[in-house]
C-alpha cells in the first residue's frame, strides 16, 4: 500500500470530536471543567494525532486507543486550565524588578483596595452634594502637600504622563531636549518615539555626552513649544562630560515663557539620605527650584501602584486635564485606593519608611540581613551537606527599575556551589531551574560560576527555609 493510502487510511480511523465527547471519563471532565475547554482540548489533540500521521513513517495503532486518548486529554486541560498568575519569591537582589511587578504595596493598600473594589464606593461621587466629582479628589490634596506642588494629576503610567504632556503642551512644536537624554528603556521603549506619537517635533541639542546652555538658547524658535529633560535610565555617562544645571534652564524658560519639565523616571518622594543611600533628586526639590512640570512613576521609588503622576503648575495641569486623551489614560477604581493608602503613610515619614516595602527593603542594614542569614543557614545547610556547599557570602543589591543604576547597596547572601566539576559548570542553572519548578519559584542570580540568593527583599525565614527543605535533590547534585 502507498504511504499516501495508509495516510489517509489512518486519518479515518481518528474518532471524531462528537464521539469522543460521549466517553464517560470525557462526561466527567466536561462537568469538571466545562464543554469549552474540554472540546478546545479534543481538537488539539486530534490536531497533533494528524500531524503525528502525516510526518511519521511509522504509526502505532495504540495513539488511537480510549485510553491514550483520555490521557492525553487530562495532560492538555491540565496545561489549559493551571495558573498562570502565581507567587514568587524575589531574592534576585534586585527590589524594584520590572519583570516581577516592581512596588510591592503596603498592608494598609491591600486591605483599602479589598474594600473598594468589593464595595460600592464614592470613587465619583460627592455625598454632600449627590453629585459628580473627580475621582483625583481623593488624591489630589495628599500628593500636592507631599510634592509641594501647586497641582497635580495622574495616568496609568510614566510613560503616558510625559506623553500626555508633550501633546497637550507642545503638539505640533518643537521639544527640545539634549542628545544625552534620548534614553531608551525596558522593552525597547524609547523617549523620541514617545515623542513622535505625541504629536511633536524633537529637537535635539549638544552632543551625547556634553551639551552647554548656549545650545539651549540658539534652539528656541517661535516654533518651540517646551524645554525637556529626562533622567537618565539604566546607565550613566562618565568622563568628559557637562550637562547645563538646572537653575538656568529655569531662568531660560521664565524669560522665554516656555514650559520646562523634567522626567525623573523613578521620583523618590523623600530625602532617600535619610535610609542611608545616596541623595536622588525628589519631584519637591524640583518644583521648588522653579521646575513648571515634573513626572514620575508611582510604582517605582515611591513605592505605590503603577501610575504616572504629573506634578507642577496649576495652569499646565488645567490644560493637561482638558486633553481628550486624558480620560483614555485615567487610573481605575484600584489606583486611586492604592494610591490614597500610600499617600496617608507619608504623613508620617518614619512610618513611611517601616511600612512601605520598597523603603522598608532599602532601609534593612547589612547586619540584620547577615543575622537572618545565619539563621537560616543553621535549618538548611545539614540538608545540603553532603550533595553540595552553602556558604552565607557578602554580595550587593540593586534598586532596578532603572533607578540609579550605578548603586550597589551592601547585602548578604546564601550561595550555592557544587562539590565536584561533573557538571562542567552547569550546576548554577540546572539549580536555578529546580527552584524556579517548586511550587512557589525562589528567584535567585547567577555569579562567578556559583547560584545566590540575596535575602535583602525577603521578609520570612520561613518562607525560604520551607521550600529548599522540599526539594528533592538527584545525583545530579
Amino acid at each position: 500500500m502507498k504511504k499516501s493510502e495508509t495516510v489517509k487510511s489512518y486519518l479515518s480511523l481518528i474518532p471524531p470530536v462528537h464521539k469522543i465527547l460521549n466517553f464517560p471519563e470525557v462526561q466527567k471532565l466536561i462537568d469538571q471543567y466545562g464543554q469549552l475547554v474540554v472540546v478546545s482540548s479534543i481538537r488539539s489533540i486530534l490536531a497533533d494525532y494528524r500531524n503525528t500521521i502525516k510526518c511519521e513513517t511509522r504509526i502505532n495503532n495504540e495513539i488511537f486507543s480510549v485510553e491514550e486518548i483520555i490521557k492525553l486529554l487530562k495532560k492538555n486541560i491540565n496545561l489549559q486550565t493551571q495558573d498562570s498568575l502565581i507567587p514568587i519569591l524575589n531574592l534576585s537582589g534586585i527590589i524594584l524588578h520590572s519583570n516581577f511587578g516592581r512596588a510591592l504595596l503596603p498592608k494598609l493598600a491591600l486591605k483599602k483596595i479589598e474594600k473598594v473594589l468589593g464595595s460600592s464606593y464614592n470613587i465619583e461621587y460627592d455625598v454632600d452634594t449627590g453629585k459628580r466629582r473627580d475621582r483625583e479628589y481623593h488624591i489630589e490634596s495628599k500628593l500636592c502637600h507631599l510634592l509641594g506642588a501647586e497641582a497635580v494629576t495622574i495616568v496609568n503610567n510614566n510613560a503616558a504622563a510625559v506623553m500626555l504632556v508633550l501633546n497637550t503642551l507642545a503638539r505640533r512644536k518643537e521639544v527640545i531636549i539634549s542628545r544625552g537624554e534620548l534614553i531608551e528603556i525596558g522593552g525597547s521603549f524609547r523617549l523620541p518615539d514617545i515623542m513622535k506619537s505625541s504629536n511633536c517635533i524633537l529637537k535635539e541639542i549638544g552632543t551625547t555626552n556634553r551639551t552647554n546652555l548656549s545650545d539651549y538658547e540658539d534652539a528656541v524658535k517661535p516654533k518651540t513649544g517646551l524645554i525637556f529633560k529626562a533622567y537618565w535610565s539604566n546607565f550613566t555617562i562618565n568622563g568628559y562630560t557637562k550637562s547645563v544645571d538646572e537653575k538656568d534652564l529655569v531662568s531660560l524658560s521664565k524669560k522665554t515663557n516656555l514650559p520646562f519639565v523634567i522626567d525623573l523616571g523613578s521620583g523618590t518622594a523623600i530625602d532617600l539620605r535619610k535610609i542611608g543611600l545616596k541623595f536622588e533628586p525628589t519631584p519637591y526639590e524640583k518644583l521648588k527650584l522653579g521646575v513648571d512640570l515634573v513626572t514620575f512613576s508611582g510604582d517605582k521609588l515611591m513605592g505605590g501602584p503603577q501610575c504616572g503622576i504629573i506634578a507642577g503648575r496649576a495652569d499646565l495641569i488645567n490644560k493637561i486635564n482638558k486633553n481628550a486623551m486624558k480620560r483614555a489614560m485615567r487610573c481605575d477604581k484600584f489606583t486611586i485606593a492604592a494610591l490614597y493608602s500610600i499617600l496617608k503613610i507619608y504623613q508620617d515619614p518614619k512610618k513611611a519608611i517601616k511600612e512601605i516595602p520598597t523603603l522598608r527593603f532599602l532601609d534593612r542594614t547589612k547586619v540584620d540581613i547577615k543575622e537572618q542569614a545565619e539563621r537560616i543557614y543553621s535549618k538548611i545547610e545539614p540538608f545540603f551537606r553532603h550533595k553540595m556547599k552553602v556558604k552565607i557570602i557578602n554580595c550587593f543589591s540593586q534598586i532596578g527599575s532603572g533607578t540609579l543604576p550605578n548603586l550597589s547597596i551592601p547585602s548578604v547572601g546564601i550561595c550555592f556551589q557544587q562539590n565536584t566539576k561533573k557538571n562542567n559548570g552547569l550546576f548554577p542553572m540546572k539549580f536555578a531551574k529546580k527552584l524556579r519548578k517548586l511550587p512557589t519559584p525562589v528567584i535567585g542570580r547567577i555569579n562567578d560560576g556559583a547560584f545566590v540568593l540575596d535575602l535583602r527583599c525577603l521578609e520570612k525565614d520561613i518562607d525560604l527555609i520551607k521550600p529548599l527543605q522540599s526539594l528533592k535533590l538527584d545525583e545530579d547534585f
